[in-house]
């Protein structure tokens, strides 16, 4: 008799675990840190950061829209082939604009295999969709949690190199997992013509409210990424270590691993919208509260509230386009939604770059509370038609 096979949420979770850790190693805290050490200014730190947002922009709808035809499994692979690669081609950066060119390439993987994964398991699990969804996720943020205070330890103890050394082992083994994978599509998925990609297209942008909800993320991780990329450098410009920074961010992503697949069930039980709101105000809170702390535990703390609030929006915005989809194109919703989300973390690490040359931290972290507070007035007021259920 044959052993039995690991169920394709047990195996897509655990790719999404290894592949997420090594590309959360590439970027927090080292990549900041190591931009800076390439002497790049907050401008400059801003468009390195974005750079690997720019792919999901790019293909996140056409990812999403062919795993509506062609199955999951050939784009999971690509995607995968791309985070066993990516780590090695930081060995070789010299200078600010090589570390941008390597963050695009990397980009890639992130951006295809983030909405192909969540097109797949909200296709096959509509009963617990938001509490499989977010389970899947909070998987992957234990990889993106350990993360920070592995990469902030190698740092202080090693060097950048041996970091991203450390990320292109978890890729590599990602890669290896990923090709036990196999498409759990009933039947295979006959090929269309090009117009009904396009036609699937414009049927997810004419719906608004997907669209909003598709907004309401995208402010999310607008101050997610800005966040990110500068309360590292904001905790290195009051003179903390770089393993002190790791546990700041870490927390964070602590708090989000045990929040979210608590407020996914909460999500399928309460509706939606009553657990949308609450999280954007947390999230609001904690980051306009960031210029008063001055030290590690206070950074820590806000850092922790900040991860609970994000951990609370996110539990349940891709549950909700899924919700709002029809005639089945999941994966054409998720790219959809996934685009606009990319598009709101790349202009967040600009954003906040542009404001901390300009204004200073403080001015920075209001507008990204300020961010945060305008999609809850916008998401309680324009989306009071759906029903009280979602």
């Amino acid at each position: 008799m044959k052993p039995a096979q690991p169920s394709f949420f047990v195996m897509i979770a655990c790719v999404g675990g290894l592949a997420i850790l090594s590309s959360t190693l590439s970027k927090t805290p080292v990549l900041p840190l190591f931009a800076q050490s390439l002497h790049a200014t907050p401008a400059e730190i801003g468009w390195i950061v974005m750079a690997s947002t720019i792919p999901g922009i790019l293909i996140s709808y056409p990812a999403g829209a062919l795993s509506d035809y062609l199955g999951t499994r050939r784009l999971l692979l690509a995607s995968l082939i791309v985070f066993a690669t990516a780590p090695f081609l930081y060995l070789l950066v010299d200078t600010a604009v090589q570390l941008m060119a390597v963050r695009f390439y990397h980009g890639f993987a992130t951006a295809i295999f983030g909405t192909v994964a969540n097109a797949a398991i909200a296709e096959r699990y509509a009963a617990d969709r938001a509490a499989r969804l977010s389970t899947y996720s909070s998987v992957t943020i234990v990889g993106r949690s350990i993360a920070p205070f592995l990469g902030g330890s190698l740092i202080s103890l090693a060097s950048f190199h041996a970091v991203y050394l450390a990320c292109a082992l978890s890729g590599v083994l990602a890669l290896g997992v990923g090709l036990l994978l196999r498409d759990h599509t009933p039947q295979p998925k006959k090929k269309r013509e090009l117009p009904h990609f396009w036609a699937s297209l414009a049927t997810v942008l004419r719906d608004r409210n997907i669209m909003l909800v598709s907004l309401t993320e995208a402010a999310q991780y607008l101050v997610f990424g800005a966040i990110e990329a500068f309360l590292a450098l904001y905790a290195a410009s009051l003179g903390l270590p770089a393993w002190e920074i790791g546990v700041i961010l870490g927390v964070q992503l602590v708090s989000i691993v045990f929040a979210k697949p608590l407020m996914g069930k909460m999500s399928d039980r309460v509706g939606r919208r009553r657990v949308i709101l609450p999280g954007l105000l947390i999230g609001a809170a904690s980051v306009v509260l960031l210029p008063a702390a001055s030290g590690f535990l206070a950074l820590s703390v806000l850092s922790l509230v900040f991860g609970i609030g994000f951990a609370t929006v996110t539990s349940s915005t891709s549950a909700l386009v899924a919700d709002l989809t029809r005639d089945g194109r999941y994966g054409s919703s998720m790219g959809v939604l996934r685009t606009v989300m990319d598009v709101g973390q790349s202009i967040g690490p600009v954003l906040t770059g542009w404001m901390v040359g300009s204004a200073g931290y403080a001015s920075a972290f209001t507008l990204l509370a300020a961010i945060l507070v305008g999609a809850a007035i916008m998401f309680g007021l324009l989306l009071r038609d759906v029903p009280d259920r979602l």
